[in-house]
C-alpha cells in the first residue's frame, strides 16, 4: 500500500517498529499570541508586585488579618495562577498528531495543539476547552475503528471516530484532501467499507 500524501502535502509519514507511521502537523496557532503574550508578562510584572505587598500586609501587619484582604490575595492568586496557565500554553511547542498503522488496532497520539485565541461567539466555551484540553494516547481495536466515518458539513468535512460516548475527530489540523486522502488509507488497511454502502452481491438473473 503506498502512503504517499496528497501534493502540496504537510502530512509525513515514515514507520515505527515496522508499521506505518503517519504524522499529521497541527493547525497554526495564529499571531493573536505574539500580542496577548507581551501584555501577560507585563500584567504578571503587576501582579508580582500586588501580591507581595498583600502577603507582607497580612503577615506583618499590626491591625491582624482582615478577612477582606485574605479574600481578595486568594483572589488575586488564582488570577495570576490563571494568567501563567495561558501564557504557558500560549508558547509551549505543538506536537504533531501521529497514527501508527498496526493490526487489529490503530494506535493514536493526538499530539499538542497550540493554544488558540478565538474570537468568534463560542469563545469563552472553546478558551476553557482549549485551556485544559489533554493530550491523547490510545489504541483503537476494531469494533472502534469500524465507526470511522468522513462527515460532509457546509464548513467542510470531519474525519472522525467514536470510542464509547466520545466522537474523536482525526486529522483536525488537515485539508479536506488530506482527510479524504487519510480515510482512504484507513479503509483500505483495515478493510473497513463504506458506512451505508455495504459489499453488494451479485445476483442471479431471473430465468425467463
Amino acid at each position: 500500500m503506498m502512503l504517499t500524501p496528497p501534493d502540496g502535502s504537510k502530512i509525513k509519514v515514515g514507520s515505527e517498529v515496522g508499521h506505518p507511521k503517519i504524522m499529521i502537523p497541527q493547525p497554526d496557532a495564529g499571531k493573536a499570541r505574539y500580542f496577548i503574550g507581551p501584555f501577560l508578562l507585563f500584567w504578571l510584572c503587576g501582579w508580582f508586585v500586588g501580591w507581595i505587598s498583600a502577603s507582607s500586609e497580612l503577615l506583618f501587619g499590626d491591625g491582624g488579618i482582615d478577612a477582606f484582604l485574605l479574600f481578595w490575595l486568594c483572589g488575586w492568586t488564582a488570577g495570576g495562577v490563571m494568567a501563567m496557565l495561558v501564557l504557558y500554553k500560549s508558547f509551549r511547542p505543538a506536537r504533531p498528531e501521529v497514527i501508527i498503522l498496526t493490526k487489529p488496532e490503530m494506535l493514536y497520539d493526538s499530539g499538542i495543539p497550540p493554544f488558540r485565541y478565538s474570537m468568534n461567539g463560542n469563545f469563552r466555551a472553546e478558551f476553557w476547552e482549549n485551556l485544559f484540553q489533554k493530550r491523547m494516547k490510545t489504541a483503537f481495536p476494531p469494533e472502534q475503528l469500524r465507526t470511522l466515518k468522513l462527515r460532509e458539513f457546509p464548513a467542510g468535512n470531519r474525519l472522525t471516530i467514536d470510542q464509547g460516548s466520545s466522537r474523536i475527530d482525526l486529522a483536525a489540523g488537515a485539508g479536506e484532501t488530506e482527510r479524504e486522502w487519510l480515510y482512504g488509507i484507513l479503509k483500505a488497511h483495515y478493510g473497513l467499507n463504506d458506512p451505508g454502502s455495504p459489499e453488494r452481491k451479485p445476483r442471479l438473473l431471473d430465468r425467463k
